[in-house]
């Protein structure tokens, strides 16, 4: 596992990733050695390197990074593999965005142009990083939770669905990346189903409850 972006999101996604087994290889916008701390945490499955090298040493990318940073992500590395987009547009943090303010993209697609050969998935932007630690769950926990996906190509999709089953989630279909605004920033199934901020355990959520909400989502 690759990881472009090693902050809360991305930092839980690659441990939650070690416990399962799963080599990984950090990166961030400071550098290696800035991640010296928390691959001597993970232990020996981690290692860091620069953005370049993460992304051609993973079989699958995680890119968690800001908006903005898009057009610094290394395309030619990403290319033909399957990248999990956990990114989310703000206005307060990435500037206004007029495509993504109205309704003609997503982020998703709008990543999708700065790395168009990747397979790229939608996935883990909609749960806060501390829920998302604490209600990972074995397959067939009767309390399992499932996390929505979103992308256009079907083997990019079975490829995030075996990952995130690894590490304790089930997942739910959202769609194609034109979707992907039902899970985005605001809507029904960010943050809420899992719990409020406040109750770090977070709360388990089925399938139903995550289908229910990317359906009542208006754009």
């Amino acid at each position: 596992m690759g990881f472009i972006g090693s902050g809360s999101i991305g930092g839980t996604i690659a441990r939650l990733a070690v416990a399962a087994g799963h080599q990984v290889v950090l990166s961030n916008s400071r550098g290696p050695g800035s991640l010296a701390d928390t691959v001597a945490e993970l232990g020996p499955r981690a290692s860091a390197a620069t953005s370049e090298e993460a992304a051609a040493a993973g079989d699958i990318v995680v890119v968690t990074v800001p908006v903005t940073a898009f057009p610094d992500l290394p395309a030619a590395p990403l290319a033909g593999k399957t990248v999990i987009d956990t990114c989310n547009y703000g206005p307060e943090r990435d500037g206004h965005i007029p495509e993504l303010d109205g309704t003609s993209l997503t982020s998703s697609e709008l990543l999708l142009r700065y790395v168009p050969g990747a397979m790229l998935v939608k996935g883990f932007n909609n749960i806060y990083f501390k829920h998302l630690l604490s209600l990972a769950r074995p397959a067939g926990a009767t309390d399992r939770s499932y996390l929505p996906i979103a992308g256009d190509l079907a083997p990019a999709k079975a490829a995030a669905t075996e990952f995130i089953d690894s590490i304790g989630y089930g997942v739910v279909d959202a769609g194609l990346l034109a979707d992907s605004w039902r899970q985005a920033t605001g809507t029904p199934v960010w943050g809420t189903p899992y719990g409020p901020p406040s109750n770090e355990m977070g709360r388990p959520t089925g399938p139903g409850a995550i289908r229910a909400a990317l359906a009542t989502a208006t754009r």
